[in-house]
């Protein structure tokens, strides 16, 4: 491919994006037809009015495993959708305490009742 050549790699990327969309639309299409409109982690229903907000999980995350049985596919709604894909950006990076070695990473510090036996001994002993 000639590098000085930005016709060619549009025309390359504009195919991508076209076969990209092309497979998108056929295995969504296909799970609305296999599964009932509900998402499989919060059990949200959905109608025609509000389907666009359910999309198509690939169990093993591979974009490219589209069985004509569905068995990869689950319907999920946006947000839980979100949420399996950062649990899997988390397992990923080692965000899990088991996952990174033991080590704390990011947590907080600061103990907001260490000093409580101090401050409640300090406390005035009056009768009301």
């Amino acid at each position: 491919m000639n590098p000085k050549d930005p016709s060619k790699l549009d025309r390359i990327v504009a195919d991508a994006r076209q076969a990209a969309d092309k497979r998108d639309e056929g295995y969504r299409e296909q799970a609305l037809k296999i599964y009932p409109w509900i998402c499989g982690r919060c059990a949200r229903e959905f109608t025609r009015a509000n389907v666009r907000e359910l999309t198509v999980h690939h169990r093993d995350h591979n974009h490219h495993n589209n069985p004509p049985n569905g068995s990869n596919w689950e319907l999920l709604c946006l947000y839980c959708h979100d949420n399996e894909h950062q649990k899997q950006l988390e397992l990923a990076g080692g965000g899990g305490q088991s996952g990174n070695g033991g080590k704390r990473g990011n947590v907080a510090t600061h103990s907001p009742f260490a000093d409580l036996k101090a401050l409640l001994g300090n406390k005035p002993k009056d009768g009301g």
